[in-house]
């Protein structure tokens, strides 16, 4: 699943999906992995699933990210994700 994160964001949030690509902000600086572990903790609280499903396959120093789903979720993982934004 493709996403974009925005660091040093207010609040944890989905904010939508922009080309196919899913925007995500969280509060954690861009700064030693503490964005990129925001990032990986809040997709598997939103999916309801252990962190250790979520893994970071790409993009681990941009904003352009690649993240690999396991486990029941995986296939629905974008809906759940976009349920409730714009």
């Amino acid at each position: 699943m493709a996403v974009r994160v925005q660091p040093k964001a207010k609040s944890n949030e989905v904010v939508g999906e922009r080309g196919g690509v899913i925007i995500i902000r969280v509060t954690a600086p861009a700064v030693e992995g503490k964005a990129n572990a925001a990032l990986v903790k809040y997709v598997a609280k939103k999916l309801g699933i252990p962190k250790s499903s979520v893994t970071l396959v790409r993009g681990e120093r941009g904003r352009e990210k690649l993240l690999a789903i396991s486990g029941p979720k995986a296939g629905e993982a974008r809906r759940l994700l976009l349920a409730g934004t714009g």
